[in-house]
């Protein structure tokens, strides 16, 4: 980190933090959210759920173990910039391949040091996540906050074009092949498809820009909806192939993004939250059988859809399966007519707990059910 280039963290209603360049010098704009993960950074970054997002480390000491090349969720970093209080000065890890500050200036991510990340993080509870910028390269706040306030809004932002898989791709089963599975990647991280593997899994990675006829085409035995960023309500595509599939009868399994576009496909609404989920230690209550987890979420949009009894849809009931014990939060949704399931938070635990990862064996077992 360069002591000597000051910074600048601007937000959207002026409210301005100073402190150091860290990682790669310049301007990013996005907007500004936080996560409470106390570990965890490398699989945060490389998250493509975060694309165009300003990621506020709550956890005041980041980069101590440096960065790899094997805790990657994709092939690069996909937050606009980043804000930490107090990077580490040297990485200490026998997997370590370099630091992480030095990892941020090659791909060209623009960070700032040496904020008090307690207060940031505060007044984005209070006042919502909202449009920023991180700026090192010696425009006055003035400057910056003119050009935060002409950058876009992430309510009503299609991004999921900008993290798909631009071609189809396998990723083989572990050991004999029991199912193959079609998933939609809409920003899907690398441990995803590895977990499904794990269960003997085929699983053909499709673009979201696939059509229900090429979906369907594959003759998989299910059908899985990634984690992807932007606004639910922009997905029209990946929610004609979710209809598609419950439409067939497939096995349907959706986590995140995926979760508000199964919620879309059955008739429900999305909406915004004020400053969204963020982070590996989320309480979410399963409303069947009473069990707590705790979860890793990464979302700004929920599923608007009734939390008591079951709801009529074009497919059959559905119902609300689980809620955020901090909120009320739509955390998941169940279908009793079609095969079909998803969580908002998730299950591959890169980064986060193994609470969930029974997940990946129900999904197995709908599967199961329809051969």
């Amino acid at each position: 980190m360069s002591t000597k280039t000051p910074a600048l963290l601007v937000l959207e209603d002026g409210r301005t933090f100073r402190g150091e360049a860290f990682g790669a010098v310049g301007e990013t704009f996005g907007e500004a959210v936080f996560t409470t993960g106390m570990t965890g950074y490398q699989e945060t970054l490389t998250d493509p759920s975060y694309h165009r997002q300003i990621v506020t480390m709550t956890a005041p000491h980041v980069g101590n173990t440096g960065v790899n090349l094997e805790d990657d969720e994709s092939a690069k970093i996909w937050v606009a910039g980043y804000v930490v209080r107090d990077p580490a000065r040297i990485s200490s890890n026998w997997r370590a391949t370099g630091a992480l500050n030095d990892r941020l200036a090659d791909e060209g991510i623009v960070g700032i040091a040496g904020v008090d990340t307690r207060a940031l993080t505060r007044h984005l509870r209070e006042r919502g996540a909202m449009r920023a910028a991180v700026s090192s390269n010696g425009a006055s706040a003035e400057e910056v906050l003119e050009r935060v306030l002409a950058s876009p809004q992430m309510a009503g932002a299609d991004l999921v074009g900008d993290v798909t898989t631009p071609e189809p791709y396998v990723v083989n089963a572990e050991g004999p092949t029991r199912f193959r599975v079609a998933a939609i990647d809409l920003g899907i991280k690398r441990n995803t498809p590895r977990r499904m593997a794990a269960r003997g899994i085929e699983v053909h990675v499709l673009p979201a820009t696939s059509s229900p006829e090429e979906l369907l085409a594959r003759g998989a035995d299910g059908v899985f909806f990634s984690n992807g960023p932007g606004d639910p309500a922009t997905a029209d595509t990946a929610v004609k192939l979710a209809q598609a599939a419950l439409g067939e009868g497939l096995p349907t399994f959706g986590i995140c993004f995926g979760n508000q576009v199964l919620g879309r496909a059955l008739g429900f609404g999305t909406y915004k939250l004020v400053y969204g989920h963020r982070g590996i230690n989320q309480p979410v209550i399963d409303r069947e059988t009473g069990k707590v987890e705790i979860t890793a979420h990464n979302h700004g949009f929920a599923v608007d859809a009734p939390r008591t009894g079951s709801a009529e849809t074009e497919f059959g009931r559905a119902e609300v399966s689980h809620v955020c014990l901090n909120d009320d939060v739509v955390e998941g949704l169940n279908c009793l007519d079609r095969p079909a399931f998803s969580v908002q938070y998730h299950p591959e635990a890169a980064a986060g707990p193994h609470d969930a990862d029974y997940l990946f064996d129900r999904f197995v077992k709908l599967m199961e059910g329809a051969a």
